[in-house]
């Protein structure tokens, strides 16, 4: 019996989601390339695993739409066109500009600790400069907004779009000084939420979210620069 299979479930669950974001950050730096087949026994001895955590973090992502599993064919990375990208991401804008709008009109004293305590968190990680790091306490902040929303079924739609952007959203902050102007814009953000604006809450997330312009040609850059992790069809 291997040492995976002797952990309690959660410990299992912890080691999958590991696997998980180390294959998703090869996904997104192209290791792996879009359509290449992943094959099983190769990660398992490249990691050192049973499969039987490996598949766990396969299914982890088949669901956030990063490979698609196929019966008797196995595990494949989707290739997005950047089409595709940019309307997930004018999707996610919409669902996270709902968000705010409603976080601005029903937060209370618990969520504006958390948004206060979180945008300190992202204000650390900012100033160390690691794009990984901050995205994650990036990822905590739009979570407490939707939280805040109010909106159960709402939050559940933001959420999973998440999810599914994660390696994109990821990549995005390691292009020029994306994680500074990325907190500038978190502090409005908040300020708009605690002020009771809605509007401009709605408005100033919805930008943040967004990639167009500048910041649309900075990150096809880095998609370029990973060596096409969507396809350029």
């Amino acid at each position: 019996m291997t040492t995976e299979q002797m952990e309690p479930e959660t410990g299992r669950t912890r080691h999958a989601d590991r696997l998980r974001q180390a294959i998703e950050t090869d996904i997104v730096t192209g290791v792996f390339r879009p359509g290449e087949r992943l094959d099983e026994q190769s990660l398992a001895d490249r990691f050192g695993v049973s499969r039987t955590p490996l598949r766990e973090a396969l299914v982890q992502l088949a669901a956030n739409g990063l490979i698609k599993l196929l019966p008797r064919r196995g595990a494949f990375v989707v290739s997005l066109s950047f089409q595709e990208i940019v309307e997930r991401f004018e999707m996610m804008a919409a669902l996270e500009g709902m968000c705010a709008a409603l976080a601005a009109r029903r937060f209370n004293d618990q969520d504006r600790a958390a948004l206060l305590a979180s945008l300190a968190e992202c204000e650390h990680e900012a100033r160390q400069g690691d794009s990984d790091s901050y995205y994650l306490a990036n990822e905590r902040f739009h979570q407490l907004i939707y939280t805040a929303s109010r909106n159960g079924f709402l939050a559940e739609q933001a959420r999973q779009l998440q999810t599914r952007l994660q390696p994109y959203r990821r990549l995005q902050l390691r292009a020029g000084r994306r994680i500074a102007s990325s907190f500038a814009e978190h502090q409005r953000i908040v300020e708009a939420i605690l002020a009771g604006d809605g509007e401009r809450a709605a408005n100033e997330i919805r930008d943040h979210v967004l990639i167009q312009g500048d910041r649309l040609r900075d990150f096809f850059a880095s998609l370029a620069h990973a060596d096409g992790i969507a396809g350029a069809g």
